[in-house]
């Protein structure tokens, strides 16, 4: 039997992080599954899911909890199924304060769920007007998806939308 275990860390930032964590999980026998990790502002930092048997889960969170300099949070956890409706959403709107919270406010109030969101802070190219940029991953039910997208729409007059199923 497997378990499921995910990684959430932050660290200042090094050479040799991931390679690092992954000898730690291949020590251990573990598969690094899904990943996300990220250099921001000087600090290095992710989520990882790793799959692992029984025997060894005690003994590879241990290992990583020893791991100096690195502060971490490990979870067990259960795989589950595939949702019913996932979309994906390409977000593009003039950068301001609280875009975040309305998109996730939106999501929310019909009936969504959140699954990632990746976001990105940039110059637009002929003005340099500050733009807000994201991908989001979403589970909603498939009846629900025009009025989600109409409603993310409506947050603001310059918040453009585009969606992949």
């Amino acid at each position: 039997m497997m378990n499921q275990l995910i990684l959430s860390f932050i660290c200042p930032d090094r050479p040799g992080l991931v390679d690092t964590l992954s000898d730690v999980v291949k020590q251990h026998e573990g598969n690094w599954q899904t990943s996300s990790l990220h250099h921001l502002s000087g600090f290095f930092s992710g989520v990882v899911e790793i799959a692992v048997s029984e025997a060894n889960t005690t003994a590879l969170i241990d290992k990583i909890h020893s791991i100096p300099t690195i502060k971490c949070i490990i979870e067990q956890t259960h795989q589950h199924s595939a949702s019913q409706a996932s979309i994906v959403l390409e977000l593009t709107a003039n950068d301001r304060s609280g875009i975040v919270q309305d998109i996730a406010s939106v999501v929310h109030q019909q009936g969504g769920n959140l699954l990632k969101l990746v976001s990105a802070h940039e110059a637009a190219a002929h003005t340099g007007v500050a733009l807000f940029k994201a991908k989001v991953s979403i589970d909603v039910a498939p009846h629900k998806v025009d009025e989600l997208i109409t409603a993310l729409e409506s947050t603001a007059d310059d918040l453009m939308v585009d969606v992949s199923r």
